[in-house]
């Protein structure tokens, strides 16, 4: 299939580049609002780990502390982190919107949703990330290891208290979702299984969100997912409005084998 696009479809691109834009500047534009509302955010982190110790699953010390006895794992989760998210995201996206434009959009809608779920969360709960509560033993390997993620991420763009819900791991879902549905070739259907729980694991082992942050996140991204296939669905079923006819009407010449005389008074004769 050739990827030359026409003028219609570059402008579409366009256009979705501007809202996919405008909507990550919104979400990372809520950071404002914590400015003042660390303390709170450090308070709400406490609560997190509160209800995960009486769950029975604050495991999350002791698997990064597993971990870092293997540099090359810590190497790897810190690295999947940085590049398994924001590269994969717009693969995927440019992706389908060029293979699968009906699917792109409902992806897209999901990821919005989604999207706007979690600034309200993150605007009345924020919530410290675990690399910040150092009294737990957690440590934060991303920066330890390497800059990069600064760069993709500026800290003056980034919410440093948005732990809860982990949209990082909640869209890499989605576009887990959707390369194990529509990849054509097996390696792509494999990468759609496998890179999703890969991210659940670098989030957690870099101590960038708790294992709640990604089982809300994932939940907040498939409901976000149905509401965006409800959607899809009812436009599809909306009735299309009739064409106009352009031109007169043309009548049936004789040349194509029906009979044109009519008798006053009477119906068409039959030939």
């Amino acid at each position: 299939m050739s990827l030359r696009l026409s003028g219609a479809r570059r402008r579409r691109v366009a256009w979705e580049v501007v809202v996919i834009l405008a909507g990550i500047g919104l979400y990372f534009g809520v950071r404002g609002l914590m400015e003042t509302r660390v303390d709170l955010a450090y308070r709400n982190a406490e609560r997190i780990v509160e209800i995960e110790q009486s769950a029975g699953i604050f495991t999350e010390p002791g698997m990064q502390n597993a971990v870092a006895h293997h540099g090359w794992l810590v190497d790897a989760v810190s690295y999947f982190y940085i590049y398994g998210h924001w590269p994969v995201l717009a693969v995927t996206l440019l992706w389908l919107m060029i293979r699968h434009r009906d699917e792109y959009s409902r992806f897209r809608n999901a990821m919005l949703i989604s999207g706007a779920i979690g600034l309200l969360i993150f605007a009345v709960f924020p919530v410290a990330p675990p690399r910040f509560l150092t009294g737990y033993g957690f440590v934060d390997t991303v920066t330890e290891q390497t800059s990069a993620y600064r760069v993709l991420q500026p800290p003056a763009f980034v919410n440093q208290y948005a732990a809860v819900p982990s949209l990082h791991f909640g869209w890499n879902l989605l576009m887990g979702i959707a390369w194990a549905s529509f990849g054509g070739h097996w390696i792509a259907r494999l990468f759609g299984w496998l890179m999703p729980p890969a991210m659940l694991a670098s989030i957690v082992l870099t101590a960038n969100h708790y294992l709640l942050d990604g089982l809300i996140g994932g939940v907040i991204a498939l409901l976000a997912l149905l509401a965006a296939t409800r959607l899809a669905q009812r436009h599809r079923r909306r009735p299309m409005a009739p064409r106009a006819t352009v031109g007169p009407a043309v009548r049936p010449s004789a040349s194509d084998g029906m009979s044109t005389t009519r008798t006053p008074g009477c119906g068409s004769q039959e030939p």
